[in-house]
């Protein structure tokens, strides 16, 4: 589990007018570090020329320094086309130093209009990254994003390459060479053609992706780290760009040891998404200082843009066997449908939770053998073992906007529920089959723990007409900012500011977007709350479901600020558990865990979802090291 934080000074490199060389853009840069130092290569891009034909933006390799990773200076052109190789450009460094000499891999263009035969690997040396001493072309066939691992590996230098990058399928390779000199040999690279296949790394997950290497390999305490890039559905209108990473065997670096289960880097951001080429994030270096990764990576192959992640919750979630976050409950599911009893017989599902006076109260949504949604009633002192069951709904539809008009879904659905001075308040989905809406009905503590559902308040309906609108809470707590009411329009989650609980006067209105879907990841196609948001030290802790492309439904979590609940301070870069058991995957609609509720009991919080829209389950975490990530 990690999160990912961008520099909030990016982008930190962008094109200067004042300099031709890089007027129309500056990207997929690669750092090295040298004493007190980092100096950065990357790709500057000219205006098109006007003058000469072809009119075209000419590449060159750039070069910067930096102190502290934020202010760059000295920058000034360091690879720039001489040879035949690379007469139409020279693209995206990668840069390692190996003794003393730095070697920067980059993309050398012979041929216009640009073709595979024409896009191959150079490398120039450099004993001081001012002087370029010498230039090879190194493979003698389409490929791309070379780099050199920092020290050798088994007596042998080692690099990995993208081959066939402009002839997909590419792959993602290793090379072994006994002397330097074998990195330009055609000889060389004849033998290991031959057999190319040998050398593969699998760093694919899915047949239509396109992968690229990113960073130079990054060696840490558990195997060389590498990121790279992962391209979904490279060949239609669906293509999407994100940063994934895997992890390889320090001794066998052909072995892939660990990896993240998917991107955790999209773009979502301005700069991101518009430029030269928009929505490409493209990893292209990556560098350890102190505790934290930094990846470097090209922003809408326009600006040069940078990230961290905490380098062990990094590597931790890359080995999810060993160092297990979220604990399911041996006994789940603990609430299943009683087939003999109508009304719960089609399912138990989605469940609410709160704590009142050290019991936990779990409200569940039951569905009948006719689709019609109520809400059950159990409870649990342990918050685990049920150990009472009511046999009747505690809270049935009474509204014309809940009723059923037509076969199919209807009712009270996904209850969420909050208590504010003694009063309860329920929020939910009503839905008569054509439009669903959200509820809310109250009932005082006092009469909700002494079991009179008579108490319930005739429910009103809150949001908009002609509007879908699910998966909704109040902050349970006034903010400066007034009541906070979540919920989700389409495909995000919104706010909106109330001034008071008088909902005879209080309607939803506004949809200020808090929460959206970052796609090509794995909430990447809709996103909504899951229970009503914790208070703590940092934050409101907010839980929320994300669905991906596939239709899996997964849990991550956001932190809200305390002040103002609207702004996000961070989010979960992977989900904090997913469909795994039988009765997640399997059900009546498959691959779903889907919380509504948690408690919390000290520093463990108890997440009570829905699995398969069928049964109840129930999940533990450490809150302080939910936090400790999050911050």
């Amino acid at each position: 589990m990690f999160t990912i934080k961008r520099s909030e000074n990016n982008p930190l490199l962008s094109p200067r007018r004042e300099h031709q060389w890089e007027a129309a853009a500056t990207f997929n840069w690669c750092p090295v570090k040298d004493k007190k130092l980092v100096h950065v290569v990357y790709r500057a891009l000219s205006e098109r020329e006007q003058l000469e034909e072809p009119k075209i933006h000419h590449s060159i390799i750039g070069r910067a320094t930096t102190k502290n990773g934020i202010d760059f200076t000295d920058r000034e052109p360091f690879i720039f086309p001489e040879k035949d190789f690379e007469k139409y450009g020279c693209e995206d460094p990668r840069i390692t130093k190996l003794g003393d000499t730095y070697y920067t891999f980059y993309t050398a263009l012979s041929t216009y209009p640009f073709s595979a035969e024409g896009i191959k690997i150079a490398v120039a040396l450099s004993k001081d990254l001012k002087k370029v001493t010498a230039k090879h072309l190194v493979t003698p066939f389409n490929a791309k994003a070379m780099a050199l691992f920092p020290k050798k590996i088994k007596g042998k230098y080692a690099a990995l390459l993208t081959i066939d990058t402009d002839r997909p399928p590419s792959n993602i390779a290793i090379a072994l060479f006994d002397k330097i000199e074998d990195m330009w040999s055609g000889t060389y690279w004849d033998k290991w053609l031959k057999d190319k296949e040998s050398h593969f790394i699998n760093f694919h997950r899915a047949t239509d992706d396109q992968v690229e290497l990113g960073a130079p390999p990054v060696e840490t305490k558990d195997g060389w780290l590498v990121i790279y890039s992962h391209i979904n559905h490279y060949t239609d209108d669906r293509r999407s760009f994100g940063i994934e990473a895997v992890l390889l065997d320090k001794k066998d670096p052909q072995l892939i040891i660990g990896r993240t289960k998917g991107s955790f880097l999209v773009p979502e951001l301005f700069y991101e998404q518009t430029g030269m080429v928009p929505n490409i994030v493209f990893p292209s270096g990556a560098l350890i200082q102190g505790e934290d990764l930094h990846i470097y990576y090209g922003a809408a192959d326009t600006h040069c843009a940078r990230a961290s992640i905490h380098l062990d919750d990094l590597l931790r979630s890359m080995q999810p066997e060993a160092h297990k976050f979220v604990t399911r409950f041996a006994g789940n599911p603990i609430i299943t449908p009683r087939k003999t009893k109508d009304w719960e017989a089609h399912g138990t599902f989605n469940p609410a939770a709160i704590e009142l006076k050290n019991v936990i109260h779990i409200l569940y949504r039951a569905m009948s053998q006719d689709d019609t949604s109520t809400i059950g009633h159990a409870t649990t002192k342990d918050g685990f073992v049920i150990s009472k069951r009511d046999d009747k709904p505690i809270y049935v539809p009474r509204a014309d906007f809940e009723n059923k008009y037509h076969p199919g879904n209807s009712g009270c659905e996904d209850p969420r529920i909050v208590e504010i001075d003694g009063i309860l308040y329920m929020t939910y989905t009503a839905y008569d089959g054509s439009m669903p809406r959200v509820a809310l009905s109250s009932i005082s503590s006092q009469d909700f723990i002494a079991g009179r559902w008579d108490k319930w308040s005739m429910p009103v309906i809150i949001t908009p007409p002609d509007v879908p609108n699910k998966d909704a809470c109040i902050i349970p707590e006034k903010t400066k900012m007034g009541y906070v009411f979540l919920h989700r329009i389409n495909e995000s989650v919104c706010a909106d500011l109330l001034q008071s609980l008088d909902f005879k006067n209080e309607r939803v209105e506004k949809c200020i977007e808090v929460l959206y879907p970052r796609r090509g990841m794995w909430d990447g196609n809709k996103v909504g709350i899951s229970g009503p948001p914790i208070k703590t030290r940092a934050g409101w802790l907010l839980f929320y479901h994300g669905v991906s492309e596939t239709g899996t439904y997964r849990v991550g979590a956001v932190l809200l600020d305390l002040n103002e609940p609207t702004v996000v301070l961070s989010r979960t870069a992977v989900p904090l558990f997913e469909p795994q058991e039988d009765y997640e995957i399997k059900g009546v609609v498959p691959k779903v865990v889907f919380p509504c509720g948690q408690v919390k009991r000290k520093d463990k919080i108890f997440i009570y979802y829905g699995g398969g829209d069928d049964i109840v389950g129930v999940a533990t975490m450490s809150l302080s090291k939910l936090l400790k990530i999050l911050t």
